[in-house]
């Protein structure tokens, strides 16, 4: 795999990385300050805002950076630069009008919700709030993936942390000042949480717009290289655009769609066993708390199925099959050195972790153990679905969504009734291990990929996961002698303790059988070296 496309799926992760970690420490101080009432009331306004977000955009940021990495392979950049220019506008029109129709539809979504009669006029009013975020995102989604068709990924990851940043401190202080200073309700400081969105999109904006105005002499000195043998209209670009970006929306709402069967059929579903009173408290955990810990491992995909689709795209539209297979085992293999390790860990330390950032909930603890090995089919359906968008077999990636999500549909109910919240976690995993299965099959049969070398590391990753799982285990049981995970210091304490213990032990498997090497090359030389393995 190319030097250039690591750097750039690093920069990618790294940025993702932190987004999520910011995105997830803010909870802790957002949960002690409106609880599990105030997380599912959060929730209900995210989960449709990321369904709308999705058909904003419609795929057009991923669409953008592939077909601009295309016409740059091409040398005909003018028609990038068409497309972009374009694109901004229609982005401009369709958030608009996404605004308006989330805008007007909230009491709708607040009864399709089964949300209860007291709280409904508080769900519409937090629909409505988030929805003037739906202006600006479509329009920086774009901006950012323009970037990347030029394979510039510093920009998306810088604006996504300043994005974070802006965000959360709106959200605090905005939510802080309504409970505490004003004394407000409950509903006013989550529409405050809510709205943050749209102060972060701004936030996020003026980054880009300084990136573009660093970045214009390059872009420019490319347009004086520009071969000009293609006259293509904006018609025919669209018409390519779309019929290859829809798999891009379903892919972007994936998730929110697995989480909108819960929003929709959660409550019923609880209140049928006789658990409607503890059904709303239940939901925010299972789609707020507990998720937000859940996406952690998953963050890595982000980065890497951002920039894999520049480059399969390129390697797809050259022809060559040595470099797409080498890059594809190095993608599909350190997406899971890294994934496969850290859910383990997160499931056998479900109770300090989720203690040390939230509270002692035996509920959410129980959740995250149950939730926590999903995460590696999130990333297997991310970088799967961007390989099939990079080789042109985007329908399939609807199939294959669509198939889970009907499997997540049919579930959820029976699964919930039976295991109670712990049953959509099962669903889902269900739901998405039907969508990665079907995935990986068509990248096989249009390629010709094998993922034999990778089926036979990820045993070996899997067998040294399991070793660090046992010993993080043994030490857990041990510290929790003279510690417990109700306190949230000693919960602080167990969990790095015990994560640093399970990380030298994987680190140490993976040297010892040069498995890392294989995976990173030189640069585990020199990390050898200086550990004197």
């Amino acid at each position: 795999m190319s030097s250039k496309f690591l750097k750039g799926a690093f920069i990618l992760t790294l940025g993702a990385i932190i987004s999520k970690i910011l995105g997830l420490f803010y909870v802790i101080p957002f949960e002690h300050m409106v609880g599990n009432k105030g997380a599912t009331l959060y929730q209900y306004g995210y989960v449709p805002y990321t369904i709308f977000i999705s058909f904003a955009t419609a795929g057009m940021p991923l669409a953008v950076s592939k077909f601009i990495s295309k016409y740059n392979a091409l040398e005909e950049y003018a028609v990038g630069e068409k497309l972009f220019k374009s694109s901004l506008k229609l982005m401009a029109i369709t958030g608009l009008l996404a605004f308006v129709i989330l805008y007007s539809l909230a009491p709708v979504l607040t009864i399709l919700f089964g949300a209860n009669q007291d709280s409904a006029s508080d769900v519409t009013a937090v629909i409505r709030a988030i929805s003037f975020a739906l202006i600006l995102v479509p329009f920086m989604s774009i901006i950012r993936g323009y970037f990347q068709g030029h394979e510039a990924m510093e920009p998306t990851a810088i604006s996504q942390v300043v994005e974070q940043i802006v965000r959360i401190v709106f959200l605090l202080a905005g939510v802080y000042v309504v409970l505490h200073v004003l004394d407000g309700e409950l509903v006013r400081a989550i529409q405050m949480a809510t709205f943050a969105a749209t102060v972060g999109a701004l936030g996020g904006l003026v980054v880009l717009f300084w990136y573009w105005k660093k970045q214009k002499p390059y872009l420019d000195s490319l347009m004086e290289r520009d071969r000009g043998t293609m006259s293509i209209s904006i018609i025919q670009i669209y018409k390519e655009i779309f019929l290859s970006s829809i798999p891009f929306i379903f892919v972007g709402i994936a998730m929110p769609l697995f989480q909108i069967v819960d929003t929709m059929t959660f409550n019923r579903a609880m209140s049928s066993i006789g658990l409607l009173h503890v059904a709303e408290e239940a939901l925010g955990v299972l789609n707020v708390y507990a998720q937000k810990l859940v996406v952690i491992p998953m963050t890595l995909a982000t980065g890497f199925s951002m920039a894999l689709l520049p480059s399969v795209t390129k390697a797809y539209v050259s022809e060559d099959q040595t470099e797409f297979t080498r890059q594809l085992d190095q993608a599909f293999q350190i997406l899971l050195f890294i994934t496969i390790p850290a859910v383990v860990g997160m499931s056998v330390l479900a109770d300090p972790i989720y203690s040390a950032f939230y509270s002692h909930d035996l509920l959410g603890i129980s959740v995250l153990k149950a939730y926590a090995p999903v995460s590696v089919l999130f990333a297997l359906f991310s970088v799967s679905a961007a390989v099939l968008q990079g080789i042109n077999q985007q329908k399939y990636t609807v199939l294959s969504l669509l198939v889970g999500f009907l499997v997540k549909l049919s579930l959820n109910i029976p699964f919930i009734k039976l295991f109670e919240t712990e049953g959509s976690v099962y669903a889902t995993a269900l739901g998405y291990l039907a969508a990665v299965l079907l995935n990986l099959y068509v990248i096989t049969y249009f390629t010709g990929y094998r993922y034999s070398l990778t089926i036979r590391r990820t045993i070996l990753m899997t067998t040294f996961s399991a070793i660090m799982g046992f010993g993080v285990w043994g030490l857990h049981s041990l510290l929790t002698l003279w510690l417990t995970s109700e306190g949230r210091f000693q919960a602080i304490l167990i969990t790095a303790v015990c994560a640093i213990f399970g990380a030298l032990i994987y680190a140490a498997l993976s040297l010892k059988s040069k498995l890392a090497h294989r995976l990173f090359g030189t640069r585990i030389d020199r990390l050898r070296k200086k550990l004197g393995l």
